[in-house]
């Protein structure tokens, strides 16, 4: 029962300590403390439910800005590359100019040369090499056999000819090499009745 007791004094306690402040101010006890914290947490409400709308409106346009920046990205990928070409196709121009206007034929080569010279470092520039893999061991991966045949110099499965070259983009092929590979020549018919 002494325990029931001791909670019981203690809100009388405090009853009293209380008694002398809302006297003086002629309110309820606790009722304008009350009230100033219900004003206060309801501007901090409003305050965080603002900075939460802000920071939506935020991501919202920042979303916004990345699909744009995406779909601009998509849309212009290849312009650095497809202005270094424009060069390529003006030296082709011009090559075919000049071939149609003389017969010069050391000219036409060496303009078609320095063609090829370019272009090259057109690709050089953007990652693209070109393949060649002739002696090398035929790979499915990246070579496309045309045909087979034998060759008793060269192991089986490797590449003998190359008829059109390959070009892989950084460690991507963009076209598989077009290649001759070699196979184990055939053993002649043992005439097994002698």
């Amino acid at each position: 029962m002494s325990e029931q007791r001791e909670p019981q004094e203690q809100p009388e306690e405090l009853e009293t300590g209380n008694e002398a402040a809302p006297e003086a101010d002629g309110d309820h006890p606790g009722e304008g403390d009350t009230e100033a914290r219900l004003q206060e947490l309801e501007a901090l409400a409003e305050e965080r439910r603002d900075q939460a709308l802000r920071a939506q409106a935020e991501l919202e346009n920042q979303r916004r800005r990345f699909e744009r920046e995406l779909e601009n990205a998509h849309k212009y990928a290849m312009e650095k590359f497809a202005s270094e070409m424009l060069e390529v196709g003006d030296s082709l121009e011009m090559g075919l100019k000049a071939a149609r206007e003389t017969q010069d034929v050391e000219r036409i080569i060496e303009g078609a040369e320095l063609t090829l010279k370019n272009l090259t470092k057109v690709f050089d520039k953007f990652g693209i090499q070109a393949e060649d893999p002739t002696g090398q061991r035929f790979d499915p991966e990246r070579h496309q056999a045309m045909s087979m045949q034998e060759d008793p110099e060269n192991p089986p499965n490797t590449v003998v000819a190359t008829m059109q070259k390959g070009y892989m983009l950084q460690d991507r092929v963009l076209r598989p090499a077009m290649v001759v590979v070699s196979k184990a020549p055939t053993s002649p018919n043992i005439d097994e009745s002698a």
